[in-house]
């Protein structure tokens, strides 16, 4: 007999729960294969070889030492005096801060036509290769909120100026508190790796026009 639109319709239908089915099944077979290996055999497994969601697969496990475990993914925030984000980066896998700390500026370079006059960024960015690589960029402070080795005098001009860009550091705490609390950062709703990003870039627009709107009426 004649197809109908009903039909096309449930066939399309039918498609998709198999391909969904197809997708759960190979997981379950990963999370089988990890639990084997872990409980049974007592082997490490890499965290990249971990599956720790059925629904949203490319999460990640997020280690730092002396926190609890979480999951998602790695965020970077890159503000300016405005308290308006400048840049973002979603990041996969669990790198290490200090190896983003490099590829940040890298963007800011892209992005902007040149490096940061002063830079100011969280203890976890902190090395000496990191304070190089800034300074031989041009950057003329390059402040980490802990020291971890480096001296005041390699990272800024004065004491004074290492004070005012640390306590600068500690202000952007409060953007990315708002972030979480005001705009929902904290914990993503939206389905899959794209909505992710989608997610984490609307609440970042919302974020700035927030910001412009009180820089206008002020």
């Amino acid at each position: 007999h004649g197809w109908t639109s009903e039909d096309v319709l449930e066939c399309a239908h039918g498609e998709w729960v198999r391909q969904e089915m197809m997708r759960v099944l190979e997981l379950l077979v990963r999370v089988m294969n990890q639990t084997r290996r872990r409980v049974l055999q007592g082997e490490h497994v890499p965290a990249s070889e971990k599956v720790v969601s059925l629904f949203e697969e490319h999460t990640d496990i997020i280690t730092k030492s002396r926190r609890e475990t979480q999951f998602g993914h790695k965020v970077c925030v890159v503000t300016g005096s405005s308290s308006m984000v400048l840049d973002c980066a979603v990041e996969t896998g669990n790198p290490a801060d200090s190896d983003l700390f490099a590829k940040m500026l890298d963007r800011q370079e892209v992005l902007y036509g040149r490096p940061p006059r002063q830079s100011a960024a969280d203890g976890g960015f902190a090395s000496k290769g990191n304070l190089l690589d800034g300074k031989g960029r041009g950057i003329k402070d390059v402040c980490f909120a802990k020291k971890r080795g480096l001296t005041v005098a390699a990272m800024a001009k004065s004491p004074w100026v290492y004070r005012m860009l640390r306590d600068f550091r500690a202000g952007i705490e409060a953007n990315i508190s708002v972030l979480k609390r005001a705009f929902g950062l904290d914990r993503c709703t939206w389905k899959g790796w794209q909505g992710f990003l989608s997610y984490v870039w609307s609440a970042i627009v919302a974020y700035n026009l927030a910001v412009m709107a009180r820089h206008l009426l002020a």
